[in-house]
């Protein structure tokens, strides 16, 4: 067989996979590049155009361009590749047009317009927009499943299951439950994981042969530890030890009654899993299929992080891969496993009508202020976050305004008088002066460390630090009150210092605002890189007057 797929054929089912991906997938610490490293590769959800976006859809693709800016400035010379996209075909896109009285082309057209301009308007840094109706996609799609069909992982066959057409999924019968609608009083079948309400069918399909996958999961799982949060690993982990809990998968839907999507292909009576074709897409946005190894992980492959959110983990962490082992193409090296945001405490969604308009809040509020929100109060991931404007505003003021007030009271005219001193050390005698100089010192580790383990809310905790600290080293040195000019400059060149660093490490979060800052503290635009992040790394200015207009940010008026 000529195969365009990775010409090593490796033994998926035993151990040694693991034990080698596992070695393979080790985060380089090292900031100089070379000419072999990998593209880093991260990609948000790509997300189903059935209805225009939510704030939750704004959410992902924020989080995957914070982890493709980091890299940026963590490793200048190395490409940062970030894929997203909309998902095309299914019932539900069927359904959606119909309900309007479009074509499916008409509604995917237009909705995967919204999603391209969200984008744009929101100003994530993608390198690829995939539509999951592109030639070049349904190319991929078709190789890859010609090539499950050849190494005899796709077979045809009968299946029976609860089906949701919401998720696109089928269900066994332990994952779903009979429960009582309080509206009407009668009894239905809905998932136990979404929630979405589930129907018995029984239907001739294709079908691929998940279930010879279980134990290649769990280890690979146990081994190179890809899930974060660890919660929703430990979750995967104890759904993959029952023997029962993967059974052959339905991989195709009788074109009868699924005929928005690509055709089986050599049966144009089935048309291919939504779920199969849409997992390919991030394969197809850099390029699959690949001609060898070397072409594919040039191109970016295997992606550094799937972000996606908790109730699509399933199809990203065990459908995917396990297609992937089929294959012999290399599987992600991390899943950033993400909550929900809800209103009221129920989750957004576009079928219950309570989703917040992304649009409308960032031309409100600004990129960077909406960005930062979201990251702030939603980077741990465990947990479903509750919309608040109100939090919103309460987070605005304390940390942008007051990081924008942190410049311009360092800034004021007695302090650019341009006297420059050595900076204080972590020997200093004043307890606060110590503790500033040390946080400095350690600060841009703990980022790090909390960036690779991709700990958001932690790196926005540890650079918020050494500003809290500063901030109350000004209140006590009154610097602006100092009549010998050296213990003056001191204080200042220190509190500068600390602006500084964390400009340069606050980049990711804050891509329009932190450029800004470190412009007006003088920073050279080639020392902004994390190597730059560096306790006394880079010589200190006097810094210029600041001038009225100098706001970093402006206070959120009205009503919210």
């Amino acid at each position: 067989m000529t195969s365009k797929w990775c010409p090593r054929r490796v033994q998926l089912l035993k151990s040694s996979f693991c034990r080698s991906y596992a070695s393979s997938q080790t985060i380089k610490t090292s900031i100089s590049a070379t000419l072999t490293q990998k593209p880093y590769y991260v990609t948000s959800p790509i997300f189903y155009v059935n209805a225009a976006p939510h704030i939750g859809h704004l959410y992902s693709t924020v989080i995957a361009d914070i982890l493709a800016r980091w890299q940026q400035i963590r490793n200048p010379t190395r490409p940062a590749l970030y894929t997203t996209g909309t998902d095309e075909h299914g019932l539900k896109i069927q359904q959606a047009a119909k309900a309007r009285g479009q074509s499916p082309r008409e509604l995917c057209d237009s909705t995967s317009q919204f999603f391209r301009d969200l984008a744009a308007q929101s100003g994530i840094v993608s390198t690829s927009f995939i539509r999951t109706t592109e030639q070049s996609h349904r190319l991929a799609v078709e190789s890859i499943w010609n090539e499950l069909v050849q190494r005899g992982y796709i077979y045809k066959g009968v299946h029976s299951g609860w089906y949701a057409v919401s998720d696109e999924a089928f269900y066994t019968s332990k994952q779903v439950e009979e429960v009582v609608d309080p509206h009407n009083g009668e009894k239905y079948h809905r998932s136990k994981e979404t929630g979405k309400q589930v129907v018995w069918t029984d239907e001739e399909n294709y079908k691929f042969r998940l279930s010879q996958f279980r134990l290649p999961l769990k280890e690979w799982i146990e081994r190179a530890s890809p899930v974060y949060p660890r919660q929703r690993q430990n979750e995967l982990l104890e759904y993959l030890s029952d023997d029962s809990s993967l059974q052959d998968l339905s991989v195709s839907r009788p074109k009868a009654r699924v005929d928005w999507g690509l055709s089986v292909p050599d049966d144009p009576a089935h048309t291919i899993y939504v779920w199969l074709d849409a997992l390919t897409s991030y394969m197809t946005a850099v390029g699959c299929p690949w001609s060898d190894t070397q072409t594919m992980r040039s191109s970016g492959w295997p992606a550094d992080v799937h972000v996606v959110g908790k109730d699509i983990l399933r199809f990203h962490a065990v459908y995917f891969p396990a297609f992937l082992m089929a294959l012999d193409i290399p599987l992600p090296r991390q899943i950033l496993c993400h909550a929900h945001w809800t209103m009221n405490k129920q989750k957004m969604a576009k079928s219950v009508g309570n989703v917040v308009d992304p649009f409308k809040i960032l031309e409100t509020y600004g990129q960077d202020s909406v960005r930062w929100y979201l990251a702030r109060v939603g980077g741990n991931f465990v947990d479903d976050v509750d919309w608040s404007l109100d939090q919103l505003k309460i987070i605005h003021d304390r940390d942008l305004r007051g990081l924008g007030n942190l410049y311009k009271r360092l800034h004021a005219a007695p302090m650019c008088e341009g006297r420059q001193v050595a900076l204080p050390s972590t020997s200093s005698n004043d307890p606060l002066e110590k503790e500033l100089a040390s946080s400095l010192m350690t600060i841009t580790g703990e980022v790090t460390e909390a960036m690779n383990s991709l700990a958001v809310a932690r790196a926005i905790d540890a650079i918020m630090v050494p500003i809290e600290i500063t901030n109350r080293y000004l209140a006590h040195k009154s610097p602006w009150n100092e009549t010998d000019p050296d213990v003056r400059a001191a204080a200042v060149s220190l509190s500068r210092e600390a602006l500084r660093i964390c400009g340069i490490l606050l980049q990711p979060f804050l891509p329009n605002k932190a450029p800004l800052l470190l412009d007006w503290l003088g920073v050279p635009a080639g020392k902004r890189s994390l190597i730059w992040a560096v306790f006394g790394a880079s010589q200190r200015t006097a810094g210029n007057e600041a001038t009225p207009n100098q706001k970093l940010f402006d206070a959120i008026k009205g009503k919210l």
